[in-house]
């Protein structure tokens, strides 16, 4: 579902982001691989050299290599969590876990060093801790429904715009559009529910120890239940026989070292741990893992020039996450780190023959609105997304991003009940 077409299996002739090309453009398409990676690294060069700006050449240069990871990986939640709903593949919900556990172990060893005692009033400085309560709930629900309806989340549709998918540009500008939602629905839920919300950090009441063992027991237990699902390995199908967040297996194995890295899927579970690498390297330089503060940022910006933003935002600016504050700057970290995330997502699909823009169909183009409508609101309330307050909350030890991922795989998988009984998903 990496184009967020549900509605019928792929066919021959639909595009296909995830099948390796192997044409006669391939020194072409890698020279223009190595030219988007040669720009990246010239940009973080530049700015690495401006005053003020290293923070700005480290975003550029993590969110490059996380998205380089995402494409190589086809690492997205809600294709992961589709796969072993659907073809009962557990083998992506696997690497989800790898990422978690390892960032969660890395964010240990960071938190100790900068916080030696936690159990005392402050937060660790801006890791994604959020309020818990109803509205919480309600937005990961929603999130949820909106990956299953778009196909993939936030961050996944940002990488598969560098693989031309038809479906992300319209999933994004719906994301932008349910910001705006957001911001309009947001006083009302903040006065009747999130201004009484706990704000639970784990490390508080159980000590990083504590913390750690009891996250990575959690992961353990889910992770065993998984593995009794894994089919042996002659029985297991190609990855992505039903769904297209996979690469096909049908090509011969790697041949060379470039094959293996640059051509062929990686295990998702390579991925994950990589995942959990860079969250815990960006954490420690720059901030936490998230794709969404650009997003609505802008977003906040553009409805307040059109007199669609509220006076005021209630407690909005207060809480830690993907802060959607006005961006008055043209380079800002987030925006540079959503760029890098893109343009080496495109340099790595090029390099794989996986670059398969196309023209969207209506279906796509509705799903696409209306699931980025849904993953926007739900965003902009649970203060991030997958990324952010899933991935980057969990590994810091918030019991937010517990609660928010809890109901944002709940909502997807009630709409995929919903939408397949209804042959509208796939």
């Amino acid at each position: 579902m990496s184009d967020g077409v549900a509605a019928r299996p792929l066919a021959p002739s639909a595009p296909s982001n995830a099948s390796v090309r192997t044409d006669g453009g391939a020194p072409l398409r890698v020279a223009g691989a190595l030219a988007i990676a040669g720009g990246l690294a010239l940009a973080a060069h530049t700015l690495a050299g401006e005053p003020g700006g290293g923070r700005l050449a480290l975003s550029l240069t993590f969110g490059a290599l996380f998205g380089f990871v995402l494409q190589r990986s086809r690492f997205c939640f809600y294709c992961q969590w589709r796969d072993l709903l659907v073809t009962g593949d557990p083998r992506g919900m696997l690497g989800i876990l790898a990422a978690l556990a390892a960032g969660i172990a890395g964010y240990t060893v960071v938190l100790g060093a900068w916080m030696p005692d936690p159990s005392g009033a402050r937060l660790p400085p801006d890791a994604h801790i959020g309020p818990v309560g109803p509205v919480l709930v309600l937005a990961g629900a929603v999130f949820g429904a909106g990956m299953a309806i778009s196909g993939s989340c936030i961050g996944a549709h940002l990488y598969r715009l560098g693989e031309g998918s038809p479906t992300a540009p319209f999933a994004l500008l719906g994301t932008g559009l349910g910001f705006a939602l957001g911001f309009a629905t947001w006083n009302p839920l903040y006065l009747a529910s999130v201004s009484e919300a706990p704000v639970l950090w784990l490390p508080r009441h159980l000590g990083y120890a504590g913390s750690l063992v009891a996250a990575l027991a959690v992961l353990g237990a889910l992770a065993l239940l998984l593995l009794r699902r894994l089919p042996a390995p002659e029985a297991v199908a190609p990855p992505g026989h039903l769904s297209q967040s996979h690469l096909p297996q049908s090509h011969p194995p790697p041949t060379s070292p470039w094959h293996a890295v640059f051509v062929v899927r990686w295990p998702v579970w390579l991925g994950g741990l990589a995942v959990g690498a860079l969250a815990t390297l960006a954490y420690l330089r720059v901030g936490p893992l998230g794709v969404t503060a650009e997003i609505g940022g802008r977003s906040r910006q553009a409805a307040g020039a059109f007199g669609l933003l509220p006076e005021r935002l209630e407690g909005l600016d207060t809480f830690r996450g993907c802060a959607t504050a006005v961006r008055d700057a043209v380079l800002t970290p987030n925006g540079l780190f959503v760029g890098g995330l893109v343009l080496a997502s495109l340099a790595a699909a090029l390099a794989a023959g996986q670059f398969r823009p196309a023209l969207p169909t209506p279906g796509q183009i509705g799903r696409g609105l209306i699931g980025g409508l849904l993953l926007g609101w739900g965003a902009m309330t649970g203060l991030g997304c997958s990324v952010g307050t899933l991935l980057s909350g969990i590994m810091a030890g918030a019991v937010s991003g517990w609660v928010f991922g809890l109901a944002l795989f709940a909502g997807a998988a009630g709409t995929l009940w919903v939408g397949r009984r209804a042959r509208l998903l796939a």
